[in-house]
């Protein structure tokens, strides 16, 4: 299992990536519901950084297959 801080890293190395590679989809990442809490104080843990940091990996592989 991944640390917290390496599991950050490769969210913020990934995010990065998608910023200055894809900037058509790094405008919606604001949009996407995983990245807005229901909770006032959400428990953020490792499982919910694993499942966002494959959900931006999700996005963005769905993003490149998609015709231009």
């Amino acid at each position: 299992m991944k640390t917290t801080q390496s599991l950050l890293t490769e969210i913020s190395t990934l995010i990065r990536k998608i910023e200055t590679e894809c900037p058509e989809l790094y405008k919606h990442l604001d949009e996407s519901p995983i990245t807005i809490p229901g909770e006032k104080q959400p428990n953020v843990d490792n499982k919910a950084l694993e499942n966002y940091l494959q959900t931006l990996k999700d996005m963005l592989k769905g993003y490149k297959k998609s015709p231009d």
